[in-house]
């Protein structure tokens, strides 16, 4: 068993640990008598100890802020902190997906625009991958250049909004069968 903060086992082990050490720490203590006498006498009346008064339920509305309710607490709210558990069959694709080798091209494929005006390197690494044989692929590396026209060049024209624009390129890509 692999021993790390998200396993269960640990977690359960810690706890019931901690409950061990609190059950052993917190057990009651023997009843005291009342201290020997060194052979004075006490002068005047003795004063009768005080009637114990017995202690009131709590409101059965309330909760009880004890022990065992505080560990409902905890393994109520386990669930939202562990990672959830996969499947065999889950295991076994994401292992799969990691034994597949994995080949890093380099090259330059445009990235093409969006719909919203991003570049799409996503695409363009494929394209890139499947240019060099490969099935497909992911971006390793970008560069972005600004191209423009040769109207800039002219001496004392205007530039306007249009003449340049920018191009995102893939420069490397890891490429999958």
């Amino acid at each position: 068993m692999m021993v790390r903060s998200g396993n269960p086992a640990v977690w359960l082990g810690t706890l019931t640990s901690a409950v061990l050490l609190l059950l052993g720490a917190g057990g009651t203590g023997w009843a005291q008598s009342a201290p020997p006498s060194l052979g004075l006498q006490e002068q005047g009346p003795q004063a009768a100890p005080a009637p114990a008064t017995p202690a009131s339920p709590p409101p059965a509305g309330e909760e009880n802020p004890g022990l065992i309710n505080e560990m409902g607490k905890l393994f109520d709210k386990l669930p939202r902190v562990l990672p959830p558990i996969k499947s065999p069959s889950e295991t076994l694709n994401d292992l799969s997906r990691l034994a597949t080798p994995s080949t890093m091209v380099s090259g330059r494929t445009t990235c093409p625009l969006s719909s919203n005006g991003a570049p799409d390197c996503k695409l363009a690494a494929i394209k890139l991958c499947q240019s060099k044989g490969y099935k497909e692929g992911k971006s390793l590396n970008t560069d972005s250049a600004e191209k423009c026209s040769a109207k800039v060049l002219i001496p004392g024209r205007q530039r306007k909004p249009d003449d340049c624009r920018t191009d995102t390129v893939v420069t490397s890509a890891l490429c999958q069968n």
